[in-house]
């Protein structure tokens, strides 16, 4: 048997090592791929806050904020010390025919955080489960009597084959097989949800849809839909006895400035709500769902089916993992985290807007709420160009210029200016601006000078650059 590696050599291992074993054992092309940047060619030693720190040295400004999973920052103490606790104390941690009081906890906390009677919660891993498992709940309560399921044109929610096929957007490039039943409706448009309702009616004029799968606002692409939108489909899905899901996954504790995006809207409540990325404080992978009780309690407050609303029967609610959540939940409340974000926005958001007037030929537009922002970058003449020297295969991409500018100013912000940023796959492929909601004012004002000296170099310039150094390993 080859010797096997202690943590103690993972440590120790160099950046060329590690990359021999992904090539190796995890994924060739994942290399190829992420070393086409500079953070794939660095590894990183430890991290604190709103900051990444090198091996070499470097000190990165991470407005990554973990695509979504670092609301808290990296490595929040009070997270930490939440953690340190449970294992010097030897708690218990997986054994499903005891009672949890950690799981018991993190549901009440729940239910105090979200409004109305959203007060059931199932907890497994991750978010893809949250919403498999929500949908799962809506056909259940239906009892297996309807068969199709609504999911807009952009949305995004996960890669399992569930999810997968609940997904709407240019990731899904293979088709896998998934629900059957799912139709799509254009996102933010009321007369659309309707029309698809309508498509599944029978001969009596009964709808055959169980469950309706909205994100309030979509991460991926920087968009939310309006305040009439998300009224007008609550009422719908009211009248049909439809399921509506509200996926707040990414959008979640705090982000947009509210602690749940559609939280804005006093009154407004779905009958699921899914929640995964910074529940965890950045430490823990744990996701939910969290039902209205009379939906919970017909789908499945029966002896019979009450240990079939899990994804798994292993792995959920584990005590490090809800004990963290926990902790994360107080620490979002405690430290106004919608507040944090609004003060982000008053900085960032008009930062950005003066950028893109001072940079009109290279920013087409910007927008976000809260601390989750998009720069939506392009040029006609480059993105012209990058197209006709495209290798075949990859000209077909309608939106491969824009990749190639959006990276080559993230690689740009890298190397030259120790920020790290990164670009969403689906839609347009904006620039994503998400600052972890620890990030001070001051920090967002570096953010903004350094991106605005980015740009200010030329896009030529960046794109040449980064097109010589590698870009044809990324697609």
């Amino acid at each position: 048997m080859t010797k096997l590696m202690s943590i103690d050599d993972a440590e120790g291992m160099s950046v060329d090592q590690v990359h021999g074993l992904y090539r190796q054992y995890v994924n060739k092309s994942q290399v190829s791929l992420m070393t086409s940047f500079g953070f794939g060619r660095e590894l990183v030693d430890r991290a604190e806050g709103a900051y990444i720190y090198t091996r070499d040295g470097r000190r990165i400004l991470d407005f990554t904020g973990g695509v979504g999973v670092l609301n808290h920052g990296h490595n929040h103490p009070r997270i930490l010390e939440a953690r340190r606790r449970f294992a010097e104390n030897g708690r218990m941690e997986v054994h499903k025919t005891y009672f949890s009081p950690y799981l018991a906890a993190l549901s009440h906390n729940l239910a105090a955080v979200l409004p109305g009677d959203l007060d059931m919660s199932f907890l497994p891993n991750s978010g893809a489960e949250a919403v498999e498992g929500a949908v799962k709940l809506a056909y259940k309560y239906h009892g297996g009597r309807r068969n199709s399921v609504l999911r807009s044109d952009i949305s995004f929610h996960g890669k399992l084959l569930g999810s997968g096929s609940l997904t709407g957007s240019s990731q899904n490039h293979f088709a896998f097989p998934g629900i059957p039943g799912v139709s799509t409706f254009t996102y933010d448009d009321l007369d659309s949800v309707r029309a698809a309702v309508d498509a599944t009616r029978d001969s009596k004029g009964r709808s055959d849809v169980y469950a309706l799968l909205i994100e309030p606002f979509s991460a991926s692409t920087i968009r939310w839909c309006s305040e009439e939108f998300l009224r007008g489909v609550r009422e719908l899905c009211t009248q049909e006895d439809i399921i509506l899901i509200f996926d707040e996954i990414y959008s979640g504790w705090g982000k947009t400035g509210t602690m749940f995006y559609f939280m804005r809207h006093p009154g407004l409540i779905p009958d699921v709500v899914t929640t995964s990325k910074s529940f965890g404080g950045g430490k823990s992978s744990i996701s939910a769902y969290v039902a209205r009780r009379p939906v919970f309690r017909k789908a499945y407050d029966n002896l019979q089916d009450a240990l079939l609303q899990s994804t798994s029967t292993t792995y959920y609610g584990f005590g490090e993992e809800c004990a963290t959540a926990i902790e994360a939940i107080n620490v979002a409340v405690e430290e106004d985290f919608p507040a944090r974000a609004r003060a982000i926005e008053s900085v960032l958001g008009p930062g950005l807007e003066r950028i893109a007037k001072e940079h009109s030929d290279i920013v087409t537009e910007v927008r976000g709420a809260g601390a989750l922002w998009g720069a939506f970058l392009g040029s006609p003449g480059i993105l012209d160009l990058i197209a006709k020297l495209a290798p075949s295969g990859l000209a077909k991409d309608p939106q491969f210029g824009t990749k190639v500018v959006t990276c080559a100013v993230i690689n740009a912000l890298y190397q030259d200016h120790d920020v790290y940023a990164y670009y969403t796959l689906n839609g347009k492929n904006p620039l994503v601006v998400g600052p972890p909601l620890v990030a001070t004012p001051d920090e967002v004002e570096i953010f903004l000078e350094r991106l605005e000296r980015t740009l200010a170099s030329g896009l030529p310039r960046l794109v040449t650059r980064f097109v010589r150094e590698k870009v044809s390993s990324l697609w």
